[in-house]
């Protein structure tokens, strides 16, 4: 049998809801007056799991914030999922300068799924298939399509398509550890894609291996939380989406929160812990030797923060509610791949859980990806065109990360499709430029995670300014529908009026713009002496807080800009031999390692070592110019 459609993308995670959501509303927009055409299918193995949280039952945080509020500005539905069913909404960094605060939210994991999977039924051109792939079809170094074979039917359908996009997460060849015990599998109760590694080799790709992890579940009634520290979120909380709670836009006013808000719990490991550990070591499969692959080093296990930081006697453990419809509660802090019965024991030395039930142990997962020097910085691989890798296949880590993936994979797919230019983002337009920027020139050893530290232009990426930054390219592309474009139009127009406020209204001598330029005066402050003649949308905090950061750090960002293009002219700037790295402030810990280990000559040789990043250029550049 054959069939056919435009766009496949195939895998149900955040990067594939993301590519699929993306490709459908580009060509449900070309081909309005014809539905037939502009066709879209996901194909994964469980259409119930689309969008599942596999891990941590939250979106957002420090960089990945900013990453989905980038999401949301380009039109994806990682906002609007995580708005529909937080459960816990907050700030981190609050007290910090505008461009490292990262919004967070902890999900009903349940209903954020549901949630998923409803907005992409809401399109009528993508079809949502049930089965696996295994090969891919290619013809004279173009993907053609796909062999897919549909579950509980047998056999081999032939699919052709225009452009496929192929986001497997930890499925390909995954498989779990708790202990000695191994398991077949990408997640608990899914199974492993076993073919398409084979296939993806078979076409002369060079695959490598890495690892997760997880921490083991709770019971929420067996733990006593009386002498832990309350963790509340805040209030009240800022959504993540745009579109979310727009009614002065016109729009249909929308409870937010929509769901119950839930607090969560602080504990921590002691030394009793780390002794049970240490002890179990040689049952550990990173340490046995069971598992040889990297995990993440920016969030390792408890065994791996045992070993690695000797001289610390606690670690912290955030009790974080999964679900509102469930008792299940994640311990954030000790992933881990342990025995079932040293996981008991950990646990059980938890103040606060020493009768905790454990419903779901912790464990480990290793899989195939595919290097990312393979791909270009639009996802299109460079051995065949018309494949696109997104999510953890190219060697990432996080929900934020694959879905960042996922809509520049689904966009491209279609320009690709129509023979457009295909989009990159530069690493001063946004986090994903950055992340696609660093994945493809310095290639991951270990799960890649975002950081605020990897962008030197982090003062220009912020949570707050993204639609300024995205949303008029994303309408240009064809991702920003009219619902959203009129959200955008309308705060512009009361940033406008607001700025213009500020400037004219005279305060204690001076004008308000002045007065609200000084460090001391809070948000909370400006919006108490907005004038009731403002629009409710020019009076909303986000709008506030979003022209407050422009206006604040005009003249850093002015500063950022000069600095800038001073490093892009000191290629040939030689560094003095005798410079001790570790000695220079705010270089990040792995470049002094890099720069002492290599002790490049000039700036341009720095820039060219693994492990250094352009913000750490930056300050080799000051401090080079300084001496």
């Amino acid at each position: 049998m054959e069939s056919g459609y435009d766009i496949l993308v195939i895998g149900g995670g955040h990067a594939g809801a993301e590519a699929a959501w993306a490709a459908a509303n580009l060509l449900r927009a070309e081909h309005k007056a014809d539905q037939r055409r502009g066709r879209v299918a996901m194909i994964t193995m469980d259409p119930a799991r689309i969008g599942q949280m596999s891990c941590n039952p939250a979106i957002g945080g420090l960089a990945k914030g900013q990453m989905v509020r980038e999401i949301d500005a380009l039109g994806g539905l990682m906002g609007l999922a995580i708005d529909a069913t937080g459960i816990q909404f907050r700030l981190l960094n609050r007290s910090k300068g505008p461009a490292v605060r990262g919004p967070r939210a902890q999900a009903d994991k349940y209903a954020y799924a549901r949630e998923v999977q409803r907005l992409l039924r809401t399109r009528p051109n993508l079809d949502i298939l049930t089965g696996t792939v295994d090969e891919l079809l290619v013809e004279n170094a173009r993907c053609m399509g796909v062999l897919f074979s549909p579950r509980h039917a047998g056999g081999y359908m032939k699919m052709n398509a225009r452009a496929v996009v192929l986001t497997t997460g930890t499925f390909m060849r995954g498989l779990m550890h708790t202990g000695e015990s191994q398991t077949p599998g990408g997640r608990i109760g899914e199974a492993a894609a076993q073919g398409i590694s084979a296939n993806l080799a078979q076409l002369g790709f060079e695959l490598g291996r890495l690892k997760t992890g997880t921490p083991p579940r709770l019971a929420a009634e067996s733990i006593d939380c009386t002498g832990l520290d309350e963790q509340p979120g805040d209030d009240p909380p800022l959504p993540f989406s745009e579109l979310t709670e727009r009614a002065a836009c016109g729009l249909a006013p929308k409870h937010f929160p929509q769901l119950e808000q839930r607090v969560c719990w602080v504990t921590h490991t002691n030394e009793t812990i780390h002794e049970a550990i240490r002890a179990n070591l040689d049952r550990a499969p990173m340490y046995n030797g069971q598992i040889e692959t990297a995990g993440p080093r920016y969030c390792p296990s408890i065994e791996d923060k045992v070993v690695r930081f000797a001289d610390k006697h606690s670690h912290h453990v955030f009790l974080e509610p999964e679900s509102l419809e469930t008792n299940e509660v994640y311990c954030n802090g000790i992933s881990t791949s342990l025995p079932a019965d040293v996981q008991e024991t950990i646990v059980r030395h938890m103040p606060g859980c020493e009768q905790a039930r454990i419903v779901r142990h912790g464990y480990a997962v290793e899989y195939d990806m595919v290097r990312p020097h393979q791909i270009d910085a639009t996802c299109m691989t460079k051995r065949i065109t018309g494949l696109l890798l997104a999510g953890q296949i190219n060697g990432t880590s996080g929900y934020e990360e694959a879905a960042g993936q996922g809509l520049l994979a689904g966009l491209n797919a279609v320009r690709y499709m129509r023979r457009d230019e295909l989009v990159r983002f530069n690493r001063d337009q946004a986090y994903i430029g950055v992340m696609m920027d660093d994945l493809v020139t310095k290639v991951p050893v270990e799960p890649y995670r975002m950081f605020t530290s990897r962008a030197e232009h982090r003062l220009l990426l912020r949570a707050d300014n993204a639609p300024q930054r995205l949303t008029p390219m994303g309408r240009t592309w064809g991702l920003v529908d009219d619902e959203r474009w009129a959200v955008y139009e309308q705060t512009q127009r009361a940033t406008r009026a607001l700025r213009d406020y500020f400037n004219a209204t005279p305060y204690d001598g001076r004008r308000l713009a002045d007065w609200i330029k000084r460090p001391d005066v809070s948000e909370a402050d400006v919006l108490a002496k907005l004038d009731g003649g403002l629009s409710a949308l020019a009076r909303e905090p986000r709008v506030v807080g979003a022209l407050l950061s422009e206006v604040r750090y005009a003249g850093f960002i002015d500063r950022h800009h000069r600095e800038h293009a001073r490093v892009a002219k000191m290629e040939h700037t030689e560094l003095p031999a005798d410079l001790d790295y570790a000695a220079v402030s705010g270089l990040r810990n792995e470049a002094k390692l890099v720069l002492n280990e290599f002790k490049p000559a000039t700036l341009g040789q720095a820039s060219r070592l693994a492990g250094i990043n352009p913000a750490d250029l930056t300050v080799l550049a000051m401090t080079v110019v300084g001496r």
